[in-house]
């Protein structure tokens, strides 16, 4: 059994991408009347639209949805992939796999190319989207985690609470945020999604989703998707939630996991305030 297999076939528990798991502490201020309480910030709950079948075997790390097709980076040494998968089949209908000794992460299409990160080998993939042909390699410092776009920058996540937006022609950090809620960083950020002038964050070891401000960092809103993959579909070899996709036509908006046998649709339902 190889490394790879190991690791697939490991819990979720255990970590099998080694990443530490998210020990994120949100520090408690008693109000004086110095300090002004912050406001609490939105929770969301959800209802499932429709689900279909996603390939347990894909280890998400990336996910888009583009011209009726999702998108799809796969991790994991040895099996990490860039693919194109139909919606309501689940059917790979295009797949490049990556070198051995690279782990595949965050991948978006922008300005006509593909561009896939890598976890920790410091390099990033350019490729053609009709073809899926390597067109170049790009350098970054730090891990990669997720990549999204808002049509003009590549947004980019690397595992603490720092995102940092990066110029696609020259693949230069141009500016970074730190990503808070009420003032606590958040870190973990793993898959990125760019939604209605927001960035979608799936925090890694949990079920929640950050929805953060592209301008200040601040969180502006969790949704928890506790319980969305049902026991009855798990057979203990599933990972954590991860995979964020928008149809930005149709407003649907679609998640999944690593190796998860479901993708699902969902409406984002917010919940009642507390009295």
């Amino acid at each position: 059994m190889t490394a790879a297999d190991a690791r697939r076939q490991t819990p979720a528990a255990s970590e099998p991408d080694g990443r530490k798991a998210a020990t994120q502490t949100v520090k408690s201020v008693q109000p004086t009347e110095a300090v002004a309480t912050p406001l609490e910030v939105p929770t969301y709950s959800y209802k499932i639209k429709n689900s279909w079948p996603h390939d347990r075997r894909a280890y998400t790390q990336g996910l888009i949805f583009l011209d009726g097709m999702l998108w799809e980076s796969t991790g994991q040494y040895g099996t990490s992939s860039l693919r194109k998968v139909e919606l309501k089949s689940g059917k790979v209908i295009k797949q490049i796999s990556l070198p051995q000794n690279y782990f595949g992460e965050g991948m978006t299409v922008f300005h006509n190319k593909v561009f896939q990160l890598t976890w920790q080998e410091q390099k990033g993939f350019i490729y053609d989207p009709a073809t899926f042909q390597k067109q170049g390699e790009f350098s970054y410092k730090g891990e990669g985690w997720g990549l999204t776009h808002n049509g003009e920058f590549l947004i980019m996540s690397d595992g603490t609470d720092e995102i940092r937006f990066l110029d696609p022609s020259t693949l230069q950090t141009t500016r970074t945020i730190s990503v808070t809620d009420r003032g606590e960083p958040v870190d973990q950020l793993n898959e990125l999604e760019y939604i209605d002038g927001e960035i979608y964050a799936n925090i890694y070891q949990t079920d929640r989703i950050a929805r953060i401000d592209p301008k200040t960092g601040k969180i502006l809103g969790w949704i928890d998707l506790t319980g969305l993959l049902a026991a009855k579909d798990r057979t203990g070899q599933e990972d954590v939630l991860n995979g964020i996709a928008y149809d930005e036509a149709g407003k649907r908006l679609f998640v999944t996991g690593k190796m998860w046998p479901k993708l699902f649709e969902i409406e984002i339902v917010k919940n009642k305030a507390r009295s």
